[in-house]
């Protein structure tokens, strides 16, 4: 081997060594869909009962200072009574024509529970929904004591739903548990959700657009059936009486159990490892299409969320400039964190795909970005007294995984916050507004 091959690859292996690539780096494929995964946003935050993946140290010299932060609301009820209403009638239809197998019986006792359980409560935070962001926020405060002390200022502000109001309070409470005296101001106004939750409308009619692609693509993988041979005991029945009426609705309502400490977990019982992930692929790619970088939607979806990149980016500075400890909590929606996530270009999100068919194998999946409770998190690191902002740098994690940014990267995981803010502000100047 000649001397510069062996230089070269010496120096990799070295650089490697010191800046490990980030742990999400491996690209998953649709084997990599579990059943749970399959749920895609109703997939249960992977912490809740797990522990995150280690960081990587800061480069020496270098502390954390200031955080920014955009969460998607925790675990819920699904929005809507539709799918419980579908499952039960079509269930219970079966059950009074005696057309239910023992699993029918199983699965309707069960869907039937849960139909009486959610009424008054559509939509709203579960009770793993707030253990989530407890956590998310204990673990914040432990991970970075130096930002988290009784003089760091924590502004948290949320949606004006309700699921997004409980997700912020669970998140402090959890705050708290480490600082107990830690200064919090909170809000939740129809002020601030012109950046908190922009309502894009442009953005929102291209992704209506492609309808000729989707419908070919979702009929590709549509569901076929099987899983009714499970659950009813009549072939010719389930042909003329339920059809494809039931799969959707039963598929929201079992998978959704997971959001859920007490629902019982049967999506294993009733549906085939092909059936949940021919139904992930099909919402997978219509996340996609609300937020993925493609030709099919003019490459313009990402830029919906241009405003609470811009507020982030302006807070960001604000604290640069002030020598007060800080963090800016910010607590919303699954349609802000994942064309956010694809606008930053995180990891693989930002890559450009035309074809819906090539999502699941270039591992642009879904529950990656936006699980339950699904958060961007940015921590700013400088060296003690300085105040230099050519000095700052920043690292993202996404769920608690550090991110790689389409940016010079000698630092591992972190980057010089002058090009961050250089790189995206004219990456966003042309599509931010005001209120």
């Amino acid at each position: 081997m000649k001397k510069g091959l062996i230089k070269s690859f010496v120096l990799a292996v070295a650089t490697a060594t010191i800046f490990p690539v980030s742990v999400s780096a491996k690209t998953v494929t649709l084997d990599d869909v579990t059943y749970q995964k399959s749920g895609g946003t109703y997939y249960c935050y992977p912490y809740l009962n797990e522990t995150p993946p280690a960081q990587t140290p800061a480069p020496k010299g270098y502390v954390p200072f200031h955080i920014e932060h955009y969460g998607r609301h925790g675990s819920r009820w699904l929005i809507g009574y539709k799918n419980y209403e579908r499952a039960y009638e079509v269930l219970d239809k079966a059950d009074k024509a005696g057309k239910l197998t023992p699993l029918g019986k199983k699965t309707f006792e069960a869907v039937k529970n849960i139909y009486s359980e959610v009424q008054g409560k559509e939509g709203e935070l579960s009770d793993n929904g707030a253990l989530q962001h407890k956590g998310i926020g204990k673990r914040m405060a432990k991970n970075y004591p130096e930002i988290f002390t009784p003089n760091t200022n924590i502004n948290a502000k949320s949606t004006v739903i309700i699921r997004s109001i409980l997700s912020m309070f669970n998140a402090l409470n959890g705050i708290q548990s480490v600082v107990p005296d830690i200064n919090i101001k909170t809000d939740a106004s129809r002020s601030t959700m012109w950046y908190m939750d922009y309502d894009d409308t442009l953005a929102y009619n291209l992704r209506k657009r492609p309808k000729d692609e989707v419908k070919a693509f979702n009929a590709r993988h549509a569901n076929k059936g099987e899983y009714l041979k499970k659950l009813i005991n009549d072939p010719q029945y389930a042909k003329d009486s339920i059809g494809n009426r039931l799969f959707s609705a039963l598929f929201s309502v079992l998978i959704n159990a997971q959001s859920h400490s007490t629902q019982p977990w049967l999506a294993e019982e009733v549906f085939t490892p092909e059936e949940v992930k021919e139904q992930w692929q099909i919402r997978n790619a219509d996340w996609f299409l609300r937020g993925g970088n493609s030709k099919l939607t003019d490459n313009r979806v990402p830029f919906s969320q241009a405003n609470v990149l811009n507020n982030i980016i302006e807070s960001a500075d604000t604290a640069l400039n002030s020598s007060n400890l800080s963090v800016n909590l910010r607590y919303g929606h699954d349609t802000i964190v994942m064309p956010l996530t694809v606008l930053l270009e995180l990891d693989n999100f930002g890559e450009e795909i035309n074809d819906l068919e090539e999502l699941a194998a270039k591992g642009w999946h879904n529950y990656l970005a936006v699980p339950m409770a699904g958060n961007i998190q940015m921590i700013f690191y400088r060296k003690p007294g300085s105040v230099d902002p050519d000095d700052v740098l920043v690292k993202v994690l996404l769920n608690e995984r550090e991110m790689t940014l389409p940016l010079d990267r000698k630092h591992g995981p972190y980057y010089k916050w002058k090009d961050f803010r250089k790189y995206y502000s004219e990456k966003i100047a042309p599509y931010v507004t005001k209120e």
